[in-house]
């Protein structure tokens, strides 16, 4: 009789999250899960790591016939962790890490401690998936997209994804309309335009506060915000090597190498 798969499941929102509750009730239809996790939220934490401070782990029984561990870690410190000490027997057979509440499409990706979750476990060479809700609230409704990450990691799991490559996954918010389906696509052409207000705290002293709006650039129908948009799920294969393979002849070919 063969084994169920090994599949760790982590976020950025903290494991007392709504999402990653959701995406653990998913996962135990398809295996064995462990979940490794933040103590707090991690959002907005990109790759980071912790290095010259102590990291915590301690067991939690908040899942149900679930092995859970809370981290004082970043996201990738969880996926360490859980690859190297709490899972170090057996690997797991999939990474999962989300459900976030809140879009990680187009430029987003970088910033996202969901999808460094999952890039980790890319790094690792373990299949990886980053799955994101485009609704912020904590009371976000996850119903319409339960098939989906279902459907979408045992295709993972039956078919594989190249290696190094982490899928991010990102879900439309529920709408009067299903959801119309799914569109493999590539990451749009985004950014934040950030504004920075200068305040006083109580105190008199000088701070600043981060705003700004969400710029779409990207006219095309083959991107993530276009799905999105259209009320597709959108799935944008990403990968952990960030060389410009395009740059590299035109800097060979045009640079003046006589001056360097």
């Amino acid at each position: 009789m063969s084994k169920k798969p090994l599949i760790l499941v982590s976020n950025d929102d903290g494991i007392t999250s709504k999402g990653i509750r959701v995406l653990v009730n998913v996962m135990k239809k398809l295996g064995d899960v462990v979940v490794v996790a933040p103590d707090s939220p991690q959002s907005g934490m990109g790759h980071a790591i912790t290095i010259g401070e102590t990291l915590r782990l301690y067991e939690e029984d908040i899942f149900e016939d679930v092995i859970a561990y809370k981290s004082s870690g970043t996201p990738a410190d969880c996926v360490k962790l859980a690859k190297h000490h709490v899972m170090k027997d057996r690997q797991p057979d999939l990474v999962v890490s989300g459900i976030n509440h809140g879009s990680n499409t187009s430029i987003s990706v970088l910033y996202s401690g969901t999808m460094s979750a999952a890039i980790e476990g890319a790094l690792e060479g373990l299949p990886s998936i980053g799955f994101s809700l485009c609704d912020y609230s904590s009371k976000a409704d996850f119903s319409h997209v339960e098939e989906y990450v279902y459907k979408i990691s045992k295709q993972v799991l039956e078919n594989g994804i190249s290696k190094g490559v982490a899928l991010n996954v990102n879900f439309p918010p529920k709408r009067n309309e299903p959801i119309r389906g799914v569109k493999v696509c590539r990451q749009a052409h985004a950014k934040w335009q950030e504004e920075f207000s200068e305040r006083f705290d109580p105190n008199g002293r000088k701070y600043y506060w981060m705003a700004g709006n969400f710029v779409n650039f990207d006219k095309g129908e083959d991107n993530d915000e276009w799905a999105i948009a259209n009320n597709y799920v959108s799935i944008v294969p990403c990968q952990y090597d960030l060389t410009a393979h395009h740059a590299m002849s035109q800097i060979n070919e045009e640079w003046n190498w006589d001056e360097l």
